[in-house]
């Protein structure tokens, strides 16, 4: 393996702190999430998280430079998975490692986790000012499902995106 290779792989818990940081530097220091609201709370709290949900990472060069969590049906992260749907949330990529490519092959892998457990798609909510992150969702095709769209306790919109998979 090249000292350059983006590889993805499930958290350890070494790096819960780092990927704690990341999350909340990008959601709440990019504006998309408030200081001090309870959602920058549980950005930050990635030992809680990953004690529910599986928690992947981006590592390049032996940094942890994006991470996102899996959610499946009925477990306590996922929002809006539907029965057949894997559900990820809480993608961050680090400001410094745009363009690596860990976004998407984060995205790519829950879309081959979510193939491997013969889920019938992949499920996720964005914010409209999440650009970066929705051109990777268009790439992959991720298509827009107004009906299933919801509000924050805040009043922020958020829009649910699906990604439907072939099943044999």
């Amino acid at each position: 393996m090249s000292v350059h290779e983006m590889v993805i792989r499930t958290a350890t818990p070494e790096e819960y702190a780092a990927i704690g940081e990341l999350t909340v530097d990008v959601y709440v220091g990019e504006g998309y999430v408030p200081p001090g609201s309870p959602y920058a709370a549980e950005l930050a709290d990635t030992v809680r998280r990953a004690a529910a949900a599986q928690v992947v990472v981006a590592v390049h060069d032996d940094r942890v430079v994006g991470s996102l969590t899996v959610a499946r049906y009925g477990m306590p992260y996922a929002e809006i998975a539907r029965p057949g749907e894997l559900e990820f949330r809480m993608l961050a990529v680090d400001k410094r490692a745009r363009g690596l490519g860990a976004g998407t092959a984060l995205v790519r892998t829950v879309i081959e986790m979510a193939a491997a457990e013969s889920c019938e798609a992949v499920a996720l909510t964005t914010m409209p000012v999440m650009v970066d992150a929705r051109r990777i969702y268009d790439r992959f095709g991720f298509v827009a499902v107004p009906e299933r769209d919801w509000t924050t306790p805040a009043g922020e919109l958020l829009t649910v995106l699906r990604l439907p998979l072939r099943t044999h």
